[in-house]
């Protein structure tokens, strides 16, 4: 074998030899498959682009596993309620507008607390005039 022998065989074959050795080989009749991307098309495009598209047009389409959202009601706030109410904690409630009422939770709802007190009338607080609540026990 000569060295341009040996350099042919190294080269890729060329459209022509390929087709000399196989005849029913034709050029451009292979089916090819066609792979495509999927893309969300933008909905609004530039109209100075005058039709032609450029990468920032095409996003890729990515789904995500949908979760649902949790839940708003983690019910602590009615365990603990009930847990001080059945225990008739002593309790102390300071409101927003800074005045201090002791007593225990006799019953509970959405928007208020009931407390009973020893030294005055029971009262109906609304939720959202109270500030914080916490044991009569427990030094704030």
């Amino acid at each position: 074998m000569t060295s341009l022998a040996l350099s042919e065989n190294l080269t890729r074959p060329r459209l022509a030899t390929l087709l000399h050795r196989c005849p029913s080989i034709e050029p451009n009749t292979r089916s090819r498959k066609v792979v495509r991307m999927a893309y969300a098309h933008r909905s609004n495009h530039n109209d100075s682009s005058r039709g032609r598209s450029t990468i920032a047009d095409f996003r890729f389409e990515r789904k995500a596993p949908q979760r649902p959202a949790p839940s708003e009601h983690t019910n602590a706030e009615s365990f603990y309620y009930l847990k001080q109410m059945n225990a008739r904690t002593p309790m102390v409630v300071t409101l927003t507008d800074g005045e201090v009422v002791h007593g225990w939770i006799e019953w509970y709802d959405r928007e208020c607390l009931k407390v009973n007190r020893h030294d005055g009338p029971n009262l109906l607080i609304p939720k959202h005039s109270i500030k914080y609540l916490h044991k009569a026990d427990e030094a704030r």
